[in-house]
C-alpha cells in the first residue's frame, strides 16, 4: 500500500471513501439529516475533483493490494478561522482511513507525507482543525509537532462541533 497523487479519475472513489470514512468515525454524533447535508456538500466528486485540479491544494489515495481505496488525505493553504494568520500559512485539512486500516502506521505515513508536501511548497505555520473528543488524532498530531492553540466550531448540517485548532510552527 502507498500514497499516491490523486487524479481526477479517484474523484468517485475519494467521495464514496469520504462519506464511508467520516460516517465511520462520527456518524453517531449526528442525526442522519445533519449527517446527509455534509455529505451532501463536502463529500461529492465535484468537491475532491475541484480540490485536485487546485495548484495550492494536494489531495492524496491510499488502496490496498485490491485496489480498494482505504484512505485519503488533503492539505493546502490554510482556511481555518484564525485571526491574522500568516499569509503563507498551510492546513492539513482531511486525513482518514477506513477502521479496517488504522492501527498498521497508515496515518502517520499518510501525515508525514502531507507535512512533507507542506513544507516542500513553503508553507509554515501549519495548521489542523480535529474534533475535540478525537484524542486518537490528538496524539497522533502532537506527536508530528502540533499543539492546541485555539478552538473553532465545525458545522455538520445544523449541529456544530468543538473542534481543537493545532499549530506547528516552521521546521528549519
Amino acid at each position: 500500500m502507498k500514497v499516491t497523487n490523486a487524479t481526477p479519475a479517484d474523484a468517485a472513489d475519494l467521495a464514496a471513501l469520504g462519506e464511508l470514512t467520516f460516517a465511520e468515525t462520527f456518524a453517531h454524533l449526528y442525526t442522519a439529516e445533519d449527517l446527509a447535508a455534509y455529505m451532501a456538500e463536502a463529500q461529492t466528486a465535484d468537491w475532491y475533483t475541484r480540490a485536485i485540479a487546485d495548484p495550492d491544494t494536494g489531495v492524496w489515495i491510499i488502496r490496498d493490494a485490491d485496489g480498494s481505496a482505504i484512505g485519503y488525505g488533503v492539505a493546502g493553504r490554510n482556511t481555518l478561522p484564525i485571526e491574522d494568520h500568516e499569509p503563507e500559512a498551510g492546513e492539513v485539512k482531511r486525513l482518514y482511513l477506513r477502521q479496517s486500516a488504522q492501527g498498521h502506521g497508515l496515518g502517520k505515513r499518510l501525515l508525514a507525507h502531507m507535512l512533507d508536501w507542506l513544507d516542500g511548497r513553503g508553507y509554515a505555520p501549519l495548521y489542523i482543525g480535529v474534533y475535540s473528543d478525537n484524542p486518537g488524532a490528538i496524539r497522533l498530531y502532537a506527536a508530528h509537532g502540533f499543539s492546541n492553540v485555539g478552538e473553532y466550531h465545525f458545522m455538520v448540517g445544523s449541529h456544530a462541533d468543538r473542534e481543537f485548532i493545532l499549530k506547528r510552527e516552521a521546521t528549519s
